[in-house]
């Protein structure tokens, strides 16, 4: 299991470690039964502390993603409630960003100005969709 944290977003650490698990058990990369890393060692690959590992597990469980099991880690749940169609959706649109984020890069776009234009389009396709 890989997980990798982007420092530059204004999504907090825990929060994309807990995406990040629930993404991999929703592909299937992660089965029931399956023990998450250490919280200390996964602090430490991650370079983050503890209470933010311990944090991402917490909202795990409490969506019945993983549970607690003592002495013996934590655990992905026998049953998980996450779907394998959002595994999927949520790979395409990465790919989508990673496609608008290499164009926007080819076109000398600051950062600022691409998420600009991607929340304008956004609300753009929302108020085309709602009419």
């Amino acid at each position: 299991m890989r997980i990798r944290l982007d420092h530059g977003t204004p999504v907090p650490p825990f929060e994309q470690i807990r995406a990040q698990i629930a993404l991999h058990v929703a592909a299937g990369r992660l089965i029931p039964g399956d023990r998450l890393p250490a919280i200390r060692s996964l602090a430490d690959e991650l370079d983050v502390s503890t209470n933010t590992i311990a944090r991402a597990y917490r909202e795990l469980i409490t969506a019945d993603i993983a549970e607690a099991a003592g002495r013996r880690g934590t655990r992905i749940t026998a049953a998980p409630p996450v779907a394998h169609d959002v595994a999927q959706r949520s790979e395409e649109i990465e790919a989508a960003a990673d496609r608008f984020a290499l164009a926007a890069q080819e076109w000398n776009v600051a950062t600022d100005e691409a998420l600009e234009a991607v929340i304008i389009a956004l609300r753009r396709t929302s108020n085309e969709r709602s009419r």
